[in-house]
């Protein structure tokens, strides 16, 4: 699931990424991530992923289409974690989902916010 984090105001929002992901909450998801697009032009995105556990194979669709019809509009793209892969997630992120993307372990979140705020 993906839950709006309060720290999340203009053009940067945040989200945490719990548990299993499915399609349905790409459904949930896509719909607010345009809508700010829409009233900011582009936005800076912070994914806290130390809760996520995995993404069902019928939600990779829904993911791979996020960042093909987002890209452009993305910025900057945080990805704060504490697994290894996270870190490599962020440099994967970075041609296809935002135009920058970086990884920010779990103790450096306010790094994070920092740098999206920039």
């Amino acid at each position: 699931m993906f839950e709006k984090m309060e720290q999340s105001s203009g053009n940067v929002i945040g989200y945490k990424v719990a548990g299993t992901i499915h399609k349905g909450d790409y459904d949930e998801l896509m719909p607010e991530v345009e809508g700010l697009i829409e009233q900011e032009g582009s936005i800076n995105l912070l994914l806290d992923m130390t809760g996520f556990k995995w993404e069902k194979v019928s939600a990779w669709g829904a993911d791979m289409n996020f960042g093909k019809s987002l890209h452009k509009k993305i910025a900057k793209m945080a990805i704060v974690g504490d697994k290894r892969w996270q870190k490599w997630l962020a440099k994967i992120a970075d041609p296809f989902y935002a135009a920058e993307a970086q990884y920010f372990p779990s103790e450096e979140s306010a790094a994070a916010w920092e740098w999206l705020w920039e």
